[in-house]
């Protein structure tokens, strides 16, 4: 990277390393920010590609050109003239960023093979590169833990919703004892071996979850458990210490009800965990991950408020605390979160207007809360994929109607051969504008997707073209061909065109599709379309 501040620009050049160990300019990927001041207040922020017809992309290293310019120019030019403060921590503040460096292209180095043989469903190069940075965190934080209190052995863990369980393998491989908890196990957990400890287990809190014996409690995107790890922390031992990456949002009883709007939600759910960890004695560090996530806020308990002799007046003080978060619809006495002082033993407890049956007393004496609700063991598909396919349609034509009456429909009198110079592209609108148009029910079905809108939007990619917020029509005549070098079989088959589905424009845009036959990847009517057929590849022996 060539910074020329003078002259106001940033010019970034790719090196690749060839068979021979040396390095070389990607000619074709370099790229240059300028800052070019205008007149009195008024600059400009561009970026330029000086071969923009050689531009390699593969989505990792090198984005894609229509990424640089619509996306980063925006956030560029937003993030020099905004002045609000940030609502989180510098990245990595509680730790040495060099020691941080180190450790994670080593672990990086040492793990990359994960990607290729990654059985899951989900995108390895995010897990495992975000596994890595966690690791990378946590060796660094224990090794000065160590330091600071004097430690000489290395600090024992359990991750409590440990998924993968590739944190936990990578843990226990770099000297850590420790086991990962999980209600579902995953494919890859055979693959790590018997060394790295790894449970198919419901965790319930309550006194049957309790980890004295532990050092550190984990919870990296833990969901419903993630209130709960500071109190499982802090009744564990006096010396549990515990470390979480809030992603979803849950209270002690089910989803997390927002409070406050001045605060992004968050900003506010990171409150409520920062502020469990207080009131369960802990002093509460946060700090912001280097890890490939929106979520990348940790927060950490590795030090007390209080003495050891006045742990029974913690737990009492977590008691209440609980129980003022539970809904009205439950009961808010004591025994609910399994403790029962002496001048209460003998208050009777109701939930929903009935008296707790005799034989689930010492349940509630041993599960802090009765009614909580744990992850479900088959996982459920949400992602809009097990959605009704007429909802589906429904939803996309009053979308794609929306935005085409969004602006004047235009005249298709010179269309010529299929291309459209007056093709209606219709208007771009903002997801909120589109929720707006839907009605209730459709919007509360949706809801219940991960994702919701936007994700059955951008299922339905043939159709629009989400960016920024904003969704539009998706125009084929300015999608480019892929330079990527297809394999020898698929080349061969080039010339027969596998066109599995319909034209969507082709049957409802008023104006038709806006490429011809030959050209579009679709359908233009039953007769075009082919079964698809599984092609096999030679086995070389």
């Amino acid at each position: 990277i060539f910074s020329d501040v003078y002259n106001g620009t940033v010019t970034f050049l790719p090196l690749e390393e060839n068979s021979e160990g040396d390095y070389q300019v990607k000619k074709c990927n370099i790229y240059q920010i300028q800052l070019t001041h205008i007149k009195d207040e008024e600059w400009s922020v561009s970026i330029v590609a000086p071969f923009p017809e050689d531009w390699f992309s593969d989505g990792i290293a090198y984005p894609k050109l229509a990424w640089l310019g619509n996306e980063l120019l925006s956030k560029l030019a937003k993030w020099s003239v905004e002045q609000k403060p940030s609502e989180f921590k510098s990245t990595l503040s509680l730790i040495s960023v060099a020691k941080y460096s180190k450790v994670y292209q080593d672990l990086k180095e040492k793990y990359k093979e994960m990607v290729k043989v990654w059985p899951e469903v989900t995108d390895p190069e995010k897990f495992v590169y975000e596994d890595v940075a966690i690791a990378a965190y946590l060796l660094i934080l224990w090794e000065e833990e160590r330091k600071e209190k004097g430690l000489t052995g290395k600090q024992s863990f359990v991750d409590l919703g440990c998924g993968n369980g590739l944190l936990v393998h990578i843990l226990n491989n770099e000297g850590h004892s420790g086991r990962g908890i999980d209600v579902r196990r995953r494919k890859i957990w055979d693959m790590y071996g018997p060394e790295t400890r790894l449970e198919e287990s419901t965790i319930m809190p309550g006194d049957s979850h309790l980890f004295p014996d532990t050092d550190w409690l984990i919870g990296n995107h833990s969901d419903e458990l993630t209130p709960w790890i500071p109190v499982i922390a802090a009744r564990s031992s006096y010396s549990c210490c515990y470390f979480v990456l809030p992603c979803c949002f849950f209270d002690f009883h089910g989803k997390y009800s927002r409070r406050q709007s001045k605060k992004t939600q968050y900003r506010e759910y990171l409150d409520f965990v920062a502020q469990v960890g207080f009131v369960c004695g802990f002093h509460v560090e946060e700090d912001c991950l280097r890890i490939p996530s929106t979520k990348r806020v940790c927060l950490i308990g590795k030090n007390r408020t209080y003495p050891p002799t006045e742990c029974a007046l913690i737990d009492k003080q977590i008691t209440q605390y609980i129980n003022n978060r539970q809904t009205c619809a439950v009961v808010t006495c004591d025994r609910r979160v399994g403790f029962k002082p002496k001048d209460q033993s003998d208050v009777v407890c109701k939930e929903a207007g009935s008296e707790l049956p005799e034989n689930e007393t010492d349940t509630a004496g041993t599960i802090w809360m009765p009614g909580f609700q744990p992850r479900e063991k088959v996982e459920q598909i949400r992602n809009c994929a097990s959605l009704p396919q007429d909802f589906v349609d429904d939803v996309v034509l009053n979308v794609a109607n929306l935005l085409l009456n969004a602006t004047p429909q235009k005249s298709c009198s010179n269309m010529c051969g299929g291309n459209m110079d007056t093709w209606n592209q219709g208007e771009s609108l903002s997801l909120k504008e589109v929720a707006e148009h839907l009605n209730k029910e459709t919007l509360k079905r949706l809801k219940s997707e991960y994702g919701g809108l936007q994700t059955l939007l951008k299922n339905n990619h043939q159709v629009f073209e989400v960016l920024n917020g904003r969704v539009h029509i998706r125009d084929w005549r300015k999608e480019k061909p892929s330079k990527k070098t297809k394999p020898e079989v698929k080349r061969r088959l080039s010339a027969e065109a596998f066109k599995t589905r319909l034209c969507w424009f082709f049957i409802h845009h008023p104006d038709g599709c806006s490429l011809p036959s030959e050209s579009c990847p679709y359908a233009h009517g039953t007769e075009e379309l082919r079964q698809s057929r599984v092609i096999k590849k030679k086995k070389h022996i």
